[in-house]
């Protein structure tokens, strides 16, 4: 079914100067397909023929052998093919339909792919600013295997570092045991918070923070049991959202899983030379790769960041022999992960290169940034609540007999803020407005979960019945823009992964769930004719198609709502 080719092969027939690759890589897709569905440039022999481009497309056009197309014609610079519809739409749903795993590949070659996301830090809740990872990350999980490599998902969490030192401070100077235990997570915050704000006026402070933090990571045994009681506490309150989002990790090593494992690093960069003392701390020079230094041990001999991802880098590649490495995290870190990968690349470990940051954008609410420290929260929870007592709200309007209403609703809810956030460009900023994310109707997750819902319903009126793969021929101009699109997935599974963007297939479901409805509006799609076993044909495979988009993006697609 790969028409595409079918046109470099017949561009390539005719034009020596060019190989079929090249030919292939110059081969667009028209914006108007009145233009045709395929379109092949002919600048590029301008030179060798010293001829103007819309002369080359004409004696092009003219020899092409149009055998297998509809038609073949010169337009302007360009030779436009356009492909026989109805042995086209045939192909198209055979393929669609007797392929459960339709757009998939298996270009991995089943290698070892780990992601790092979510990551949140113990002792604070996880807020609409961790969203992005989670998401981001679960998606590349799923993209990832539909391009035949193995992903191997990892909660790195944030269980170690000076914060919980200056936690710690805090709840030795103004904390309740009591009050911690009736609602650990929202107190810790307050406390964290206050330690902040009072450190504005007292520096000292912050020296008291980064003590009991040595003292942490020295063994001390009060320190411990106060770090193991903020970790056990937060892992609960993550667990419940993870299971509301229905994510899953295979492994939750977090910061604290390297501290037997940072001695190593450090003694193999002494041992190569690349530790230097800098201020009393030690630290790798990078300037060869116009980075700052990357400090490894504080004055203190405290580890920092820097030293946990890279024994973690190093752990990962013995324990999972990684073919990629991504990091699914903000776009703030990019040079400490142009530091992590040079660090590595100078002590020798050519894998570098497969260690990926995967950098995002903020999410803002009315503008403004959301920060733990300075109190500007808005919990994930309450954001997954409000989403899904408004997706009920609105089945009640359209459809208040619904069986499973509320089922639907969390799986149009939640889905909802998941499919917004996954429909951006993973490197833009965006704001949140709830409202607006959860309609039925516009660019949203609800809007393509209904048209995959009446493809469903449709299926359901005609009675479910057993398809006739001989009878597939659907003599309808309507239906050409859907059927090309179908037949678009696999090189959108494709592209999703080669530019590591959820979007692609978010914008895609989109564009696919919109051409299906305008079908829907100007076509009979029951009507009781010799052509009705196509149609439903069509419908099976565009819910199977929304289906599969929807479960890449991490994504339920109700077959009611």
């Amino acid at each position: 079914m790969d028409y595409k080719n079918q046109v470099a092969q017949a561009v390539a027939a005719v034009v020596p100067e060019l190989d079929e690759a090249t030919i292939l890589s110059k081969i667009e897709v028209p914006k108007d397909s009145t233009m045709g569905d395929f379109a092949f440039p002919t600048f590029l022999l301008a030179k060798e023929r010293h001829m103007a481009p819309n002369q080359i497309a004409a004696t092009v056009a003219e020899a092409i052998d149009a055998t297998n197309f509809k038609a073949v014609q010169a337009a302007g610079p360009y030779v436009n093919f356009f492909l026989n519809q109805l042995t086209f739409g045939t192909d198209v749903l055979q393929t669609v339909l007797m392929n459960q795993d339709f757009g998939h590949n298996t270009d991995g070659e089943a290698g070892h792919v780990t992601i790092d996301m979510s990551s949140p830090n113990i002792a604070k809740p996880m807020s609409m600013g961790h969203l992005r990872s989670t998401v981001i990350g679960n998606s590349l999980a799923e993209i990832s295997k539909a391009n035949g490599y193995q992903p191997i998902k990892i909660n790195h969490l944030g269980d170690w570092g000076t914060q919980f030192g200056k936690l710690m401070s805090a709840y030795k100077r103004w904390g309740s045991e009591d009050e911690v235990k009736a609602d650990p997570i929202n107190t810790l915050v307050k406390y964290y918070v206050r330690f902040h704000e009072e450190a504005k006026e007292n520096p000292a402070l912050d020296d008291e923070g980064r003590a009991w933090f040595k003292k942490l990571e020295d063994g001390d045994e009060e320190a411990r049991q106060l770090w193991s009681w903020f970790r056990e506490e937060s892992l609960k309150e993550f667990m419940e959202l993870y299971e509301t989002l229905d994510i899953e990790f295979d492994s939750f090593n977090g910061e604290a899983f390297y501290n037997d494992k940072m001695d190593g690093v450090i003694d193999t960069l002494k041992e190569k030379g690349l530790l230097i003392e800098s201020q009393g701390a030690q630290v790798v020079d990078l300037e060869k790769y116009n980075l700052n230094v990357a400090m490894i041990q504080r004055t203190d001999g405290a580890t920092l960041y820097m030293t946990r991802d890279l024994a973690a880098a190093i752990f990962r590649k013995k324990n999972y022999n990684f073919v990629k490495s991504l990091y699914v995290v903000g776009g703030e870190q990019r040079e400490h992960f142009m530091q992590l990968k040079a660090v590595l690349k100078e002590m020798g470990y050519e894998w570098s290169d497969d260690v990926e940051h995967i950098p995002f954008g903020l999410i803002t609410v009315d503008g403004k940034k959301l920060s733990t420290r300075s109190g500007r929260i808005i919990l994930l929870k309450d954001v997954l609540k409000d989403s899904v007592d408004l997706a009920l709200q609105q089945i009640n309007e359209k459809n208040p007999t619904l069986g499973n209403k509320e089922l639907v609703a969390h799986e149009v809810g939640t889905g909802a803020v998941v499919f917004h956030d996954l429909m951006n460009e993973r490197i833009g900023n965006f704001d949140f407005k709830l409202e607006k994310v959860v309609r039925f109707e516009g660019d949203t997750g609800p809007y393509v979960q209904y048209a995959n819902a009446r493809a469903q319903s449709i299926l359901r009126k005609a009675g479910n019945p057993e398809l006739d793969m001989s009878n597939l021929v659907i003599d309808d101009e309507n239906v050409w823009e859907t059927e090309k699109l179908l037949a678009d997935f696999g090189d959108v599974v494709r592209r999703a992964w080669r530019d590591r963007e959820p979007s692609v297939i978010a914008k895609y479901a989109l564009n696919l769930s919109r051409t299906f409805n305008k079908y829907y509006a100007n076509s009979k799609i029951l009507a009781e004719d010799e052509q009705l076993n196509a149609r439903l044909a069509l419908v099976t495979a565009v819910s199977q198609v929304l289906t599969e988009s929807l479960r890449l993006l991490g994504v339920k697609a109700p077959k009611e709502m």
